[in-house]
């Protein structure tokens, strides 16, 4: 018969602190390994983004020159020498409602485009990881196809196919006309810088969702339509929450260079689509007032990045 252990043992067994093993010290190998491993991708960042960065937040502090670009950052009196600093850039900035709404109407761009490739990816990349090995393969590789031509020459081309002489335009319009509609342009519109976006910006949206919905158990699936779910609860209760570390990363990696994107609102806006990277580039290339456009190019900075953090606390706390 088996002997009974005593409470009063198990509670001062349970009272005694449990230490966990010491840690080894690293090896100098192991150092060498993990800088080696790390500090190639940690120079580029300081190279090419935070050096960068430190000398646009310092531009946004400076004056412009007298023939463009920056003043010089000291200046001489009878007194001394002396810094020449300023905050007129930021008053500027914030004191003009127009620089406001062309951040609103950017965001709107972007929101518009990063729910748009989601209607549109979801499905397609559902698609994908559902087939057969060989198609899947193939499908990734269609999906993957546009990064093999230049981004300029596909966004003219998108010129040809919504221009007035067009013959998909032509088409629209005698649809319209069934209809009793007037015929309509596409081209410089809002709607061409949409689609250009979308377009753009869908393999993006695709890519992280294909990865995440190829990883989930099809027992899952047969377990709830044995308890009786139907298929849109099947993927509401299940597919949809266990997708949401996708849906974020493929929002994240669209939204973000929609917000800032300049090229395709320059090609296929014209000025009804202007958003706040074709002022930022104007600042820059065409004004020459580079410390207004580095303003510009913090506040925009900040606001990605603080919408990528937001992405990434949705995506945590979705894996929980």
């Amino acid at each position: 018969m088996r002997e009974k252990t005593p409470p009063g043992i198990v509670q001062e067994a349970a009272s005694v602190p449990v230490k966990a093993p010491a840690r080894l010290p690293a090896s100098p190998g192991g150092r060498l390994a993990r800088w080696l491993v790390s500090g190639p991708p940690l120079l580029y960042l300081a190279v090419f983004f935070a050096i960068p960065t430190l000398i646009m937040v310092l531009a946004s502090f400076r004056f412009p020159g007298d023939f463009g670009g920056l003043a010089p950052i000291f200046y001489e009196d009878e007194t001394g020498r002396h810094l020449d600093l300023t905050l007129e850039n930021y008053s500027r900035f914030f004191s003009d409602f127009l620089y406001t709404e062309l951040f609103i109407k950017s965001f709107a761009y972007a929101a518009l485009t990063t729910l748009v490739c989601l209607l549109i990816a979801y499905p397609l990349a559902m698609l994908i990881a559902r087939s057969p090995k060989k198609q899947r393969d193939l499908l990734v590789l269609l999906v993957i196809l546009p990064f093999w031509s230049n981004f300029l020459i596909r966004v003219y081309a998108w010129m040809i196919i919504l221009g007035p002489n067009s013959v998909f335009l032509g088409a629209f319009n005698r649809v319209l006309g069934v209809f009793g509609l007037e015929p309509v342009t596409l081209l410089y519109t809002p709607f061409a810088v949409v689609v250009g976006l979308v377009y753009v910006h869908l393999p993006f949206m695709v890519l992280p969702l294909y990865a995440n919905l190829e990883k989930h158990d099809p027992a899952l699936l047969d377990a709830a339509q044995d308890l009786g779910a139907n298929a849109w609860n099947r993927f509401w209760r299940v597919t949809w929450p266990l997708s949401l570390p996708g849906v974020f990363a493929g929002a994240a990696l669209v939204f973000i260079p929609a917000f800032g994107i300049f090229a395709i609102p320059d090609i296929l806006g014209g000025t009804s689509g202007i958003m706040i990277g074709n002022v930022i580039k104007q600042q820059f290339l065409d004004t020459r007032d580079w410390p207004f456009g580095s303003v510009l190019s913090i506040v925009l900075t900040v606001t990605a990045v603080a919408l990528a953090g937001l992405a990434a606390a949705f995506a945590r706390r979705s894996r929980l």
